[in-house]
């Protein structure tokens, strides 16, 4: 899974179809790439869970499958936590050296 996300046009793909379901000839157009490249990349990652296709009359339609998407999220969620406690922690440092300058300024 982790490398089928790992491909730039596959994160393209994943990205159209947060907005909804989509059939292969638009991520085409919208994507400007061939067909077979789109079609190729949909296969994997429908292989691995993270899209369902359905057939619409002669098309075939695309949809993000949000289970398969729950281990890339809760494995990126362990970063956010970390980073959101840094970014914390710099905001601490950053008002104390505001505090110290303002300080200095009016000594």
């Amino acid at each position: 899974m982790f490398n089928a996300v790992a491909e730039p046009r596959r994160r393209d793909i994943l990205d159209l179809l947060m907005d909804g379901e989509r059939p292969v000839n638009d991520i085409v157009e919208r994507l400007e790439l061939g067909q077979p490249q789109v079609s190729k990349h949909l296969k994997v990652l429908r292989e691995v869970g993270l899209v369902d296709a359905r057939d619409e009359g002669r098309m075939r339609v695309y949809r993000l499958n949000g289970r398969g998407l729950k281990p890339i999220h809760d494995w990126v969620s362990n970063y956010e936590r970390t980073w959101r406690e840094r970014f914390d922690a710099l905001d601490v440092v950053l008002e104390e050296l505001k505090e110290k300058e303002a300080r200095d300024e009016q000594s």
